[in-house]
């Protein structure tokens, strides 16, 4: 009896496996009605989960396993999509017709297993692009909704940042088609509307990415930065309107006013602007799209910076200049409104005599000409040009305020351990750190440091580079501090991971020397987990190639993908 009862079931299993498959058994159609009363009997007798259901769902694991990776083989996405969603349908309609209820539930989760989430990369990697490039509102619909189901919404969220900053960056760099670009971004953006719209079910995830990514594409400062000096006034000019209509795009115009602020203060601080009239008309633009509140900060910057050059030609001329500054000095001030300007941390720097009576001279002569205002110096904005003489030749290093404070100091020692250089200069400690970085690590090695290595400890000592040489006259010594500057192009995340790359090496270390031995993979992780900013995996096995150079770590000899900590 026990024998013909497991046949029976068996039976039964294959019965239902046939209704999945589309055929009978024997050729002949399946009565779904007496197959329901057969598994309702199951159900009666206690046996359905473990005679049936368990069976039953390990089978259908196993056939939409195969069934997934054939059909992924063989169809284009969204033939695989519609196959994917009628499958779900007849899943759904088998457990109506004669399946127990209690069934649902986990047959249609392992059909969702099998046949989408396993696939996710594959169907993105496959047909996300041509979908979109083809603005496919259905196929994109149906991959929104089936993803939903699977909790792959954030894997299709990420294809759409990929995708808009691939195609806007295309369109961007066209330069045969540069009268084309305004109206090419439009369209773009006006189909990415529509597609979050009628696809993406107004998803507010999706909508601030398509606005932080399109964002991304308008980068004004590429127009405006000194690197674009051959541009005539007529091209900038033009530009400009076509950037204005890009920016109406832009829902926070707060945000935009904030970073351009800061840009527009850089450009005309450190002289990196093609044209004082294209920023000048940049504002009037935006004061015409927005109001006078909107620039009327923007505006008092450049009102500072003609000021600032009536104050310096008159000082130039004044008694002060003449008999109190040194032959061969040269000095120019910008005075700022603190309410016009960006807020900067203040810094403390221990000046060397020389500087301290520059700095008395034009505080004499302007506070004659204005009596009753307070000047503040901001040290961390000063830069200075300073003639150097090496055995190999004369050269003119361009350098920050605290590279010149510290580089001074060499006037009167070959060589100076890192706690003398602190206690002269009273800079604070990790600013310290990344001046001295960027005189003995970098490019440009004014300064040689002992021992070797890239970060700066506090028994390190420095001496002055007799051999130093350069095929140029006039050398720019980056400032650690100022990176985000010499790399306008750079991403706001780019930028940020820049300046903060010694908390990244930090970490790495930290996690390291802790662990001893660390898979690629539970590093980053650990890494994720620390950093208080967002940071790209890319950008972390950068740094971690730059600590196995730097011989903080080496890879394991019998796994690549695993970290030694070297003490």
């Amino acid at each position: 009896m026990g024998h013909t009862q497991i046949r029976y079931r068996r039976h039964i299993f294959k019965a239902a496996q046939s209704m999945r498959l589309g055929e009978a058994l024997s050729g002949e159609a399946v009565d779904r009605t007496l197959l329901n009363h057969l598994l309702k009997m199951f159900t009666a007798l206690g046996i359905y989960p473990e005679s049936f259901e368990k069976p039953f769902l390990e089978g259908t694991s196993e056939f939409y396993a195969a069934e997934g990776v054939k059909y992924m083989q063989q169809a284009d996405v969204p033939d695989y999509l519609k196959h994917v969603e009628m499958r779900l349908q007849e899943e759904h309609e088998r457990c109506l017709l004669y399946l127990d209820a209690s069934t649902r539930k986990p047959l249609v989760a392992t059909a969702e297993k099998q046949l989408l989430e396993r696939h996710v990369s594959a169907i993105l990697d496959k047909g996300f692009t041509m979908l979109m490039d083809g603005k496919r509102i259905d196929d994109l619909q149906r991959m929104y909704a089936l993803f939903s189901k699977v909790n792959a919404l954030e894997s299709l969220r990420q294809a759409l940042n990929q995708y808009i900053r691939k195609t806007g960056h295309s369109i961007v760099m066209d330069e045969e088609k540069d009268k084309e670009m305004v109206s090419s971004l439009l369209d773009f953006k006006a189909n990415l509307d529509q597609i979050w719209e009628d696809s993406f079910c107004r998803n507010e995830s999706f909508s601030n990415t398509i606005k932080d990514a399109f964002e991304h594409l308008i980068n004004i400062r590429q127009k405006l930065r000194a690197g674009n000096k051959g541009t005539s006034e007529e091209e900038l000019e033009g530009t400009l309107d076509k950037v204005l209509v890009l920016f109406r795009f832009i829902q926070g115009k707060d945000v935009f006013e904030a970073f351009y602020k800061k840009d527009l203060a850089k450009r005309l601080l450190l002289g990196k602007s093609a044209s004082i009239d294209a920023e000048k008309s940049m504002i009037t633009k935006l004061k015409t799209e927005c109001g006078s509140q909107f620039t009327n900060k923007l505006e008092g910057m450049f009102k500072d910076i003609e000021l600032s050059k009536e104050i310096n030609e008159s000082f130039k001329q004044s008694s002060q200049a003449r008999t109190k500054l040194q032959s061969g000095i040269e000095m120019s001030v910008h005075v700022l409104t603190t309410g016009y300007w960006p807020t900067y941390p203040p810094m403390n720097v221990r000046l060397p005599h020389e500087l301290n009576v520059y700095q008395d001279i034009f505080k004499e002569f302007y506070l004659s000409k204005y009596s009753g205002r307070r000047l503040m110096w901001q040290n961390s904005l000063g830069h200075c040009v300073l003639k150097t003489e090496f055995p190999k030749g004369k050269k003119e290093l361009a350098v920050s305020l605290f590279q010149t404070v510290v580089l001074m100091l060499f006037n009167d020692a070959q060589k100076l351990s890192f706690q003398d250089i602190k206690e002269s200069t009273g800079i604070e400690d990790k600013e310290l750190r990344r001046t001295l970085q960027s005189l003995a690590c970098g490019k440009f090695r004014v300064l040689l440091k002992n021992p070797k290595g890239r970060d700066v400890e506090d028994d390190d000592d420095f001496v002055f580079n007799d051999q130093f040489a350069a095929p140029l006259y006039r050398i720019k010594v980056n400032a650690i501090q100022m990176k985000e500057t010499v790399e306008e192009n750079a991403s706001t995340t780019e930028r940020v991971f820049q300046d903060r790359q010694y908390q990244v090496d930090a970490a790495i270390v930290r996690i390291m020397k802790t662990r001893k031995v660390l898979s690629h993979t539970l590093l980053i992780t650990e890494l994720f987990q620390q950093l208080k900013f967002p940071i790209k995996p890319a950008d972390l096995k950068k740094r971690i190639e730059s600590l196995i150079d730097r011989e903080y770590l080496e890879r394991d000899k019998s796994n690549p993908q695993v970290y030694n900590y070297l003490a």
